[in-house]
């Protein structure tokens, strides 16, 4: 850029003033170019701590092109001094990044710039569990024939789950995934016959995928949770000679040190009070959910016995005593839940809320959790959620740019990103109008209540997760 910049002030001095020799010019665009080689800065006559500030203030979605103007801008484009002036400086940027599923076997990763709608597919997750749990596939499949017809644990997962797709087909099938300290992580899942306890993690800045610790024991379809700034797995199931076992262990992994430590073990209190021994052994205690509300880890729990999940309120966790107490109960009975049990919560603006699947095919309600009155409420009637009782995930919730989004897919198949602000919606909640008030302010309101921020054709592909970074 310097070696250009030159030689276009070269060219036009020597257009104004014919004593300047072509020779001239050519020995002075040398010896520009040869400084510029030495001592190369990011912007011409700039400080290189200023270019910094000024390339920190540009939206990241044209990071990818500023890579390609030279060796040095890619280097700061790749710098955590960058991306460290962008937090100083308020430049962050809130991205959805989606997992999504394709041909029943392939798990790819796409992030979403709201502000530009641009949709970036990130690097495929790599096609490999550690060492150690490579090992452990293979005595999983030694085990399967000792087993033999009297239990199949593919079988079993799929019971559990009613999956029709075989996770011995599919890499991470049942990871967890999270986001922490500005990275994405994928947790566990199955590699054939095992559980696997490998920890992968996306660095946006680097756009790379890298192996991290792996977690104290293989977990498939554990929950996450993110508080002070640590990384939560808990629950999931395994897999051992009695089939699939689900787990009541939890532990921590802090991205400061790369270390994964204990936490004490769900309590499932409400698990070990039933009548009788049958169905103490038939029903099984599993977490089926977690968010991260008000400095806690909120984990709804059910009992289950494929296709039946029974709910059983849930429990809390509390870092600063590190132990277990038994959520309220409005809040865990009201959790709204989907498809096999599964309890989705978001939080905005320090706001818990839930979608709660209406009975009808093109429709849902947005509840608020009231922690005053322990109780769930309606702070959007309706949310236009087509009728996919086919799909494993017909919808996923997320909050990022202080609004509420649900990721689904439209009547074309196509995955859409909608985008409600719940607290212009409060007003319109039962206590604060009577019910005739109410359904007229709805009919209005409704309209314009979700918006629709992007929109993308990724074929037959199916929702996953999803999760935010602010970066």
């Amino acid at each position: 850029m310097g070696a250009f910049l030159s030689l276009s002030g070269n060219r036009a001095r020597a257009s104004e003033y014919s004593e300047v020799s072509q020779r001239e010019t050519c020995k002075r665009q040398r010896m520009f170019s040869s400084d510029s080689q030495e001592n190369p800065r990011l912007i011409p006559s700039l400080p290189d701590e200023l270019s910094l500030q000024i390339l920190a203030r540009l939206p990241r979605v044209n990071y990818l092109n500023m890579k390609l103007v030279s060796r040095s801008w890619k280097n700061a484009v790749t710098s955590s001094e960058l991306f460290s002036w962008r937090k100083e400086l308020g430049t962050t940027e809130e991205w959805l990044y989606l997992l999504t599923k394709v041909d029943s076997d392939k798990l790819l990763w796409h992030a979403l710039d709201p502000s530009s709608r641009t949709w970036q597919r990130l690097p495929p997750m790599p096609n490999a569990a550690d060492k150690e749990e490579s090992r452990r596939a293979l005595y999983g499949l030694r085990m399967w024939n000792v087993i033999g017809s009297s239990i199949k644990i593919a079988d079993a997962i799929r019971g559990w789950l009613g999956r029709r797709d075989g996770f011995d087909r599919m890499p991470f099938c049942g990871c967890a995934v999270g986001a922490v300290d500005g990275c994405l992580y994928v947790l566990g899942g199955f590699s054939r016959v095992s559980a696997m306890r490998c920890v992968w993690r996306y660095d946006p800045i680097q756009n790379v995928w890298e192996e991290m610790t792996s977690m104290s024991m293989g977990r498939a379809y554990c929950k996450t949770g993110i508080l002070n700034n640590k990384l939560y797995a808990i629950g999931g199931v395994s897999i051992s000679q009695g089939g699939c076992t689900p787990l009541q262990s939890a532990e921590v992994f802090d991205p400061q040190t790369g270390v994964w430590s204990q936490v004490p073990n769900m309590p499932f209190s409400r698990a070990q009070v039933l009548p009788t021994a049958f169905l103490a052994d038939m029903l099984k205690p599993i977490a089926t959910g977690m968010t991260s509300y008000r400095g806690r880890l909120c984990v709804p729990q059910s009992l289950y016995s494929w296709p039946f999940f029974i709910d059983v309120g849930g429990e809390v966790y509390d870092p600063e005593t590190n132990s277990w107490d038994e959520m309220p109960v409005g809040m865990g009975e009201g959790w709204p839940a989907k498809q096999a049990g599964t309890k989705l919560g978001v939080v905005v603006d320090e706001e818990l809320y839930a979608l709660d699947p209406s009975n009808s095919l093109d429709s849902g309600k947005i509840k608020l959790y009231d922690s005053q009155e322990d109780t769930w409420k309606v702070v959007i009637e309706k949310v236009p959620i087509r009728d996919y009782t086919d799909s494993e995930s017909p919808y996923l919730l997320a909050g990022f740019l202080r609004k509420l989004h649900v990721i689904t897919k439209d009547a074309n198949h196509d995955i859409t990103v909608l985008q409600a602000d719940p607290h212009s919606h409060l007003s319109l909640s039962p206590i604060a109008v009577s019910p005739c008030e109410r359904q007229s302010s709805f009919a209005e309101a409704e309209r314009d209540v979700w918006k629709v921020i992007a929109t993308k054709s990724f074929g037959s592909a199916e929702l996953v997760s999803c999760q935010v970074l602010d970066i």
